[in-house]
């Protein structure tokens, strides 16, 4: 795909225009992202690859060395936003914190292991396993209704 920028000073709104030969779902993703004000998905990258994550496949987020990585069922991406940032736009969503540096879609658990003292493991759709850290326990206690 071929993208071009045109900076003019008497523009007072931005305008974006796709020239193709036929109507793809890729495009149609496209035209649906440019024009909410608050899209409900994220630009993830991936080597050369750059693909819009719709919000409910995403598995879980983390950071590790720098970045910011989503995971889904089939694949992980780079996004060039920080956890709080994506904090923010998933609260409301199903979405919650389990430690300083992970997010977890709570749709895509198949079970949350009570039996460690003081914490808890969380099992993934993907076959992930991850920990609330002792800091979230109380928040994802009340989260699922467990008092």
């Amino acid at each position: 795909m071929k993208i071009e920028f045109k900076l003019e000073k008497n523009c007072s709104e931005p305008k974006a225009i796709i020239i193709a030969d036929k109507m793809t779902k890729e495009i149609s993703s496209l035209m649906q992202l440019l024009s909410n004000e608050n899209p409900q998905g994220f630009v993830g990258y991936s080597g050369n690859d750059v693909l819009l994550l719709e919000t409910m496949e995403i598995v879980r987020i983390y950071t590790a060395v720098g970045k910011v990585f989503a995971v889904t069922d089939e694949n992980e991406y780079v996004l060039h936003l920080r956890l709080y940032e994506v904090e923010e736009k998933l609260s409301e969503k199903g979405f919650v914190r389990i430690s300083n540096s992970e997010i977890i879609n709570i749709k895509k658990t198949k079970k949350f292991d009570l039996s460690i003292s003081g914490t808890i493991c969380v099992h993934l759709s993907n076959g992930n396993i991850c920990f609330v850290s002792r800091r979230y326990v109380t928040k994802i206690k009340n989260t699922l209704g467990l008092r």
